[in-house]
């Protein structure tokens, strides 16, 4: 697992039962408003549901609604894991 220097590590490497806590957002101005639009916020826990048989999407849990996510998306979102 790459973690950054902060010792975050992105969306996609969360496992299925893992809660963690989203830290930042990478990625340009458009894809950040539109990753916060969703709901995915600094501070808010996170938790993975659902993967799908290839492993894209994912179904994550978020302020009590489900969202799914594109691996892609995924690695624009920074974690800490609990």
């Amino acid at each position: 697992m790459k973690k950054n220097s902060d010792n975050f590590v992105t969306l996609r490497h969360l496992s299925t039962g893992e809660i963690a806590t989203i830290r930042q957002l990478k990625g340009d101005v458009v894809t950040k408003q539109r990753l916060m639009a969703l709901g995915i916020i600094r501070g808010q826990k996170i938790s993975l549901d659902i993967q799908a048989p290839l492993g894209d999407p994912r179904i994550y849990s978020i302020m009590g609604y489900r969202l799914s996510i594109r691996n892609e998306d995924a690695d624009n979102i920074l974690i800490s894991q609990q």
